[in-house]
């Protein structure tokens, strides 16, 4: 799931790219306020991005899952001042 997240990432931050270097490049020689908009719109495009890629999956671990080694879950329980349970 964290690869497809990745992909996902990338391909809206080349999206981004893309937009920007259009805007500028090709499309101002025809248009400025379609330039404007395609700006716009890549602006929006970043912080999108980032909520996609920092979204925590239902197969994701959380900070507070156990980890496995149990002297480590154990130290982790004791400073949190949680009672493991048998």
């Amino acid at each position: 799931m964290y690869a497809r997240r990745r992909h996902v990432y990338f391909a809206m931050m080349g999206t981004c790219i893309g937009l920007f270097v259009l805007a500028w490049g090709v499309v101002r020689i025809w248009s400025i306020p379609a330039a404007v908009g395609m700006c716009v719109v890549a602006m929006v495009i970043p912080p999108v991005a980032a909520m996609v890629a920092n979204r925590r999956g239902p197969e994701d671990r959380w900070w507070d899952d156990p980890s496995g080694d149990p002297k480590s879950d154990e130290w982790w329980d004791e400073l949190d001042g949680k009672k493991r349970r048998p």
